[in-house]
């Protein structure tokens, strides 16, 4: 599977012009080498398979995917394999962060698109909300092909602008998607812990299931700044002039501080939660997808 990552990394994706077609990159390397990898329970055919559970009518496992995995799978209907997914992009004014990649933003937005055309692809239904301190775009999930594209075209002039206020939107969600299914969360999380988490316990207290993509960029997630640095707030005019050796470990402690809040709180609520790095490629995301997917069937 190395030799296909190279395929999923953000700096290559963002010299392919148009999302479609970034996210048709991702998505087929990322299942060819699926197809090259261990993990062979995930598969093209995978909307049309679940897991063997003890319980389950052992007439419905298909053996030709047994010989190939040596792992049962029940073939299923495919009404009984379709998913609603509503896809929650952060377009706060702290995602246009980008240190020496690609903005946070357009990290999320890949993998948006990527995400979108993979659930798609496995005749899921996607919908899109974007927010900053309340829902400014809400398409609903379809699944239909002509769909996927309005999303995609959404998504190829998304801009980041106002100040983030993550738990208005997320209680404004909560009551605004009504269908229960999986909500996906990308977003840098630059908010207090507490009321995020309080946002998001509204939504699974509404029956959807949530992953969360924690974004971040590798200078805000290392510190690697050596000189006297001006440091700007990306969503007020505030500037800070600070020596970074003198601050570093106060920063570090803070900031894993702030990741530990979130691992806890959403390993409480029962919410998948992952940290991404924008300079690392999007497979793992897309696994996680198809591994929540997989707890669905």
């Amino acid at each position: 599977m190395a030799n296909t990552l190279r395929f999923l990394e953000p700096k290559i994706l963002s010299k392919i012009s148009g999302m479609e077609l970034r996210a048709r990159t991702v998505v087929e390397g990322f299942i060819f080498g699926l197809h090259r990898s261990p993990y062979r329970g995930f598969s093209v055919e995978f909307a049309e398979y679940r897991e063997y559970t003890p319980g389950d009518d052992i007439r419905f496992i298909d053996w030709k995917v047994f010989a190939r995995s040596d792992r049962f799978f029940l073939k299923e209907f495919e009404e009984e394999t379709n998913l609603n997914c509503h896809i929650l992009l952060d377009t706060s004014a702290s995602m246009k962060y980008a240190g020496e990649g690609i903005s946070k933003l357009e990290y999320a937005s890949y993998l948006a698109a990527s995400l979108s055309y993979l659930a798609v692809r496995q005749s899921d239904g996607i919908g899109l909300l974007t927010f900053d301190n309340e829902i400014r775009e809400f398409i609903p999930a379809r699944s239909r092909r002509g769909h996927l594209f309005s999303i995609l075209r959404h998504l190829e002039t998304i801009e980041a602008v106002e100040q983030t206020e993550l738990s208005l939107p997320l209680h404004q969600i909560g009551e605004t998607i009504k269908k229960k299914g999986l909500i996906i969360l990308i977003s840098d999380l630059l908010d207090e812990p507490e009321s995020v988490l309080d946002g998001l316990q509204h939504i699974r207290f509404k029956g959807h299931d949530l992953v969360v993509f924690h974004v971040m960029d590798e200078t805000e997630l290392n510190f690697p700044f050596q000189n006297a640095t001006r440091f700007m707030d990306m969503e007020s005019p505030a500037e800070y002039l600070a020596i970074p050796a003198m601050v570093r470990d106060t920063y570090m402690k803070r900031l894993n501080a702030h990741i530990d809040a979130f691992k806890k709180g959403c390993g409480q609520l029962q919410i998948d939660y992952h940290l991404l790095n924008t300079s690392k490629p999007l497979d793992f995301a897309l696994f996680s997808y198809l591994t929540n997917r997989a707890g669905k069937g």
